[in-house]
């Protein structure tokens, strides 16, 4: 089998292109692309030295592409997995004359079999800050006259609890588990501890099992068991049971939820708790792309209650969310309402307002950085009082706003820079060789592209007059920006047949004549051709597919 080196891998994307998309094209159009880049690129058609040299170069790349498009072993790798299947080790045990199915089941036993020597490399730690603040004298303040401590005139603002949990995985075998996790809290000067060690295991595919151990100051020890199975491929049932030991004796707590897709965005779902705080529960949750709505009711004691949340999600690169949410019971009255917002690749801020009777205001701000969240609920008043509603909804959003265009923004415009500049540094000499093949092939080129303009020309059909790749820089507050484009005219009238052009959903820097120039930013391919005698333009996104001829691309006359 033939390596896949860098350098077979571009020329296996150009082949693909050329023939068609890649899990569509026929060994037909596979020919028929082959011959037609041997025509172009070989050395028997070239006197000049440095061309003959330059085109049996590519010459040789094509035809190893062709040998690994063409045997049904390696196509079948490639067309289900691309270039990484075929950097894949371990292929060369493969027997010969394997179905495609036969093929993808060895890629995912080698994938398996590299994952689990991944395993004892990993964890998954997770972890929780939460810092309680108490702002209730910033508007439910005692008179002055009651006031005798020295400075009370500033609002006396403090932290009242705290609470840290960490969690740690490690993985035994590919289906064992172990769990290590702790938490420390405190409020109002009285604090404790715990500690629990679990060992899960993957009894089968259709669930596991989990033991646990804990013990704490202010608990006793305490022993879990937990149960996970899908009862069909719609239903599963997950059983937690716990004994919880301390001073007034052993405290049983058993907890079932049965839960069932009701069809594909929405799940039902039946809690049922027994032990110090009993109650049943049932709940629906509908989840799609733009929404997420739940509705869930609970009767128990001590607390029974009604529960209605809403959520949308606007489809932005910000991932902006907005939520509200009604709860009601024996406890009084919540109404929520707030959002979030991804300030980083790894990190997502929200803000929620709370005001509920006889709970008061709150503001709960939270942060999300990778498996790590920071929490603060800041309680504001224990009263209802439109001046705490008004400034926890308010002052959230300007600090926000000021805070990212003053900081966030220019950190992540930096960062973007940085990661730019970096990987340009990396890829430099390939995309240096990149840019001498792609010169390579255009020269190669110029005497099939005059063929084939003549033939366009005698029937009035497709001629590219000018067409660039790369990127554009349209929006006046991006002119600072600088363009950075490359000539692709003689390439793609190269691809043009029968008077048409048609180029797949797959990134462009791959075809023929073609290299990336601005790797790492959006880019976009802009044509300017001329059909029956008429221009035409049109640009299109570099993961796009074109197919041109098109009316709608026509300039207008009178334009």
């Amino acid at each position: 089998m033939v390596s896949a080196s860098h350098e077979p891998a571009s020329a296996l994307s150009c082949l693909s292109k050329a023939a068609s998309s890649r899990t569509e094209a026929s060994q037909e159009e596979l020919k028929a692309a082959y011959r037609r880049l041997c025509m172009l690129y070989h050395p028997d058609k070239h006197r000049d030295p440095e061309l003959k040299t330059q085109a049996e170069r590519l010459f040789n790349l094509v035809h190893q592409a062709y040998e690994v498009l063409s045997d049904p072993q390696t196509r079948a790798i490639y067309d289900i997995y691309g270039r990484r299947g075929l950097e894949m080790e371990g292929w060369e045990v493969v027997e010969r004359k394997r179905t495609p199915a036969e093929i993808r089941e060895e890629f995912e036993r080698l994938q398996r079999e590299r994952e689990e020597r991944r395993l004892q490399q990993r964890t998954n730690p997770k972890g929780t800050i939460s810092v309680g603040i108490d702002a209730t004298d910033l508007f439910d303040r005692y008179d002055e006259e009651y006031e005798d401590v020295p400075g009370s005139s500033f609002p006396q603002i403090e932290i009242n609890k705290m609470h840290i949990s960490q969690s740690i995985e490690a993985p035994l075998t590919a289906t064992d588990t172990a769990i290590l996790s702790g938490n420390l809290s405190t409020q109002n000067g009285n604090g404790g501890g715990s500690i629990n060690f679990a060992l899960r295991r993957v009894t089968s595919a259709k669930g596991w099992g989990e033991m646990e151990f804990g013990a704490g100051d202010l608990q006793g020890p305490l022993f879990g068991l937990k149960i996970f199975r899908n009862l069909t491929p719609r239903c599963f049932i997950t059983t937690n049971c716990a004994l919880q030991f301390s001073s007034r004796g052993i405290r049983p707590g058993l907890t079932t939820v049965l839960a069932r897709n009701l069809d594909k965005n929405t799940m039902g779902y039946l809690q049922w708790r027994w032990g110090i705080q009993s109650a049943m529960n049932t709940s629906i949750v509908r989840d799609t792309k733009t929404s997420h709505f739940t509705v869930a009711l609970q009767l128990g004691i001590p607390h029974s209650f009604m529960m209605v949340s809403y959520q949308h999600k606007f489809q932005d690169e910000d991932q902006t969310r907005v939520k509200g949410s009604l709860k009601a019971g024996f406890f009084g009255t919540i109404v929520e309402y707030g959002a979030e917002r991804k300030i980083s690749r790894h990190s997502i801020l929200g803000a929620t307002v709370s005001v509920g009777v006889p709970q008061g205001v709150s503001l709960k701000i939270k942060l999300n950085r990778a498996s790590q969240t920071y929490f603060f609920p800041v309680h504001l008043t224990d009263q209802l009082l439109p001046s705490a509603v008004f400034y926890a909804t308010v002052g959230p959003l300007v600090i926000y706003f000021a805070m990212h265009r003053l900081i966030i923004k220019p950190y992540l415009r930096a960062q973007k820079e940085r990661e730019l500049e970096k990987q340009r540094e990396s890829t430099a000499s390939d995309i240096l060789q990149k840019k001498q093949e792609a010169e390579a092939a255009v020269r190669l080129m110029q005497e099939s592209v005059r063929r084939i303009i003549e033939a366009e020309e005698a029937r009035m059909g497709l001629i590219v007059v000018n067409a660039w790749y790369g990127k554009f820089v349209n929006d006046n507050s991006r002119k600072n920006e600088k363009v950075k484009v490359i000539d692709v005219t003689v390439p793609l009238q190269c691809l043009v047949k029968d008077s048409k052009l048609i180029l797949t959903e797959a990134s462009k820097a791959g075809l023929p004549g073609f290299y990336d120039p601005c790797v790492g930013e959006e880019k976009n391919l802009k044509v300017l051709y001329q059909f029956r005698g008429v221009l035409h333009q049109v640009m299109s996104a570099d993961n796009e597919a074109l197919r041109i001829p098109k009316q709608s691309h026509r300039i207008d006359a009178d334009g």
